[in-house]
């Protein structure tokens, strides 16, 4: 099965290459089409990725998560929630990376098979980065009317943080 999923790759390039020379298409010239668009794509899309970046470092530096988390203990300790998640709950929405690096410390702190760490196991499979995916689909096709998505998107977040609990906590 490994040698198969190793050979996927090079096979499907090789059924590609030659689909386009029994039909007399420049495959070369198509893929570098496509680069170039990529890279269009990439470079209209950095100035929105760069100011996410900025301010998810903001967001992780400040303190802010932690106080916000804080703020809000007693509330989800008597919802039987721990506090601990969170941060989780508001970073995931914004930053990959972030969430996925606040998940791994969560599971160090408390263990894969705890509570907390089920319920950020969860969240973090079962959730998107809303505000990237929202400035890189958004950004590439340059629409600005987000009326309804943002509101809808963080509901969703919401929702899956709820499901997350309670799937760990009674299923």
């Amino acid at each position: 099965m490994e040698t198969l999923s190793m050979a996927a790759l090079p096979i499907l390039i090789a059924v590609i290459l030659s689909y386009g020379f029994i039909k007399g298409i420049d495959v070369f010239d198509i893929f570098l089409d496509g680069a170039k668009e990529g890279l269009q794509n990439t470079i209209r899309i950095l100035p929105t990725l760069i100011g996410l970046m900025m301010a998810v470092t903001m967001l992780r530096e400040s303190g802010l998560l932690e106080a916000f988390a804080m703020a809000v203990k007693p509330f989800s300790e008597r919802m039987g929630i721990s506090a601990d998640l969170i941060p989780l709950a508001l970073l995931r929405p914004v930053s990959g990376s972030g969430s996925s690096a606040y998940t791994i410390s969560l599971l160090n702190q408390f263990g894969a098979d705890s509570e907390t760490g089920k319920i950020a196991s969860v969240m973090s499979a079962a959730t998107e980065t809303t505000f990237y995916a929202i400035a890189v689909y958004f950004g590439a096709t340059h629409y600005k009317k987000l009326y309804y998505t943002v509101p809808v998107a963080l509901l969703g977040d919401l929702a899956t943080f709820i499901f997350a609990v309670f799937t760990v906590k009674f299923l």
